[in-house]
């Protein structure tokens, strides 16, 4: 289902995480679609796509923390925000193990202080917020749908389980117009955390180097090309502007290709021909053997479906970094 260019002309947009993976594709989305994009940036990231391809110049930047509701509440305020995009959020999962109060602070509490500010911000006409399908935690390897029971138990998780009932509750006893995206893990272009699996094989297999594999490689996930993800979140917003029955509902997004962690290395592999072999660490701890998303609901309400396939994400990922690696070079 195509964006449409209409209603997203000149409309006063905060994405919040602008800097992030998710944050710059969406941005980009917004920007090639002449929306009025006001980025809430809290740490200068030089190597961030977005400073990097010189388009946050090219938009309204407020610098700050997303806890900070005096600020945003100054923010969408003064740029009569209409639309917001939650995605500030600490994202990694071994630092949300060796720092769970400050996940628990950015995850959690950044969503209430967001949320908070849009209950108080009268312009404020749709908010999206991302969830996660760690949300969800260990149903025993069942596909998640939306009707699941968000149970979260490592740091990570958990703090995505709270922030989802929080805005579910903001939508259901404050009427907030926010509704929920909980997707798989996202990969492409711009990840600069080489601890994940798939930006990390990428430059391994680039520099010759054997893939590290933390875990035993085994665990099956959806991985959810960040192009398609984008997109989503902006089609969602779109709807939630003309659908308030959508409001305090979540939405599954996936191209529902669930593969195990090995099997995404080897179809790297396989992409970038190498014959390099994994190393198979088997060192992470607590690992949810399978987690698998339906996206049937997104399909059936929304009409969205995914642009890219596995594959075709995958080459576009390796084509952004073989490229943005050799210019770094």
């Amino acid at each position: 289902m195509a964006l449409n260019p209409l209603f997203w002309r000149d409309r006063p947009t905060l994405v919040t995480g602008a800097t992030g993976l998710v944050g710059s594709w969406v941005v980009k989305q917004l920007h090639n679609l002449r929306a009025d994009v006001v980025c809430l940036v809290r740490d200068w990231v030089p190597q961030s796509d977005l400073i990097r391809s010189q388009l946050l110049k090219r938009v309204k930047v407020v610098r700050g923390d997303v806890r900070d509701q005096a600020l945003l509440e100054r923010a969408l305020g003064e740029y009569e925000i209409d639309t917001v995009i939650h995605l500030a959020a600490q994202t990694i999962v071994p630092i949300a193990a060796r720092n769970p109060v400050s996940t628990f602070e950015s995850n959690i509490a950044g969503t209430w202080t967001i949320l908070e500010a849009c209950r108080r911000s009268p312009k404020v006409k749709q908010v999206v917020t991302a969830s996660s399908d760690k949300a969800y935690g260990d149903h025993d390897g069942r596909p998640y749908d939306e009707d699941t029971p968000l149970m979260g138990r490592h740091p990570y998780d958990a703090s995505k389980s709270c922030a989802d009932l929080i805005a579910q509750s903001y939508a259901s006893i404050f009427e907030v117009p926010v509704a929920i995206t909980r997707c798989g893990n996202f990969y492409g272009g711009g990840d600069l955390n080489w601890n994940r699996i798939v930006p990390g094989t990428i430059r391994s297999v680039l520099r010759g180097q054997r893939p590290l594999i933390r875990s035993d490689g085994r665990s099956v996930r959806d991985y959810f090309y960040v192009e398609d993800g984008a997109a989503a979140y902006l089609t969602l917003a779109e709807q939630l502007h003309s659908r308030p029955e959508l409001r305090g509902q979540a939405f599954n997004f996936s191209n529902e290709t669930p593969v195990a962690v090995l099997d995404l290395v080897q179809r790297i592999l396989d992409l970038m021909g190498s014959r390099l072999q994994p190393d198979v660490r088997n060192e992470a701890r607590h690992e949810i053997a399978m987690q698998i998303l339906t996206a049937e609901k997104a399909h059936r309400v929304l009409g969205w479906s995914p642009s890219f396939s596995l594959d075709e994400g995958l080459r576009r990922t390796i084509d952004w970094y073989a490229e943005s690696l050799e210019a770094a070079a």
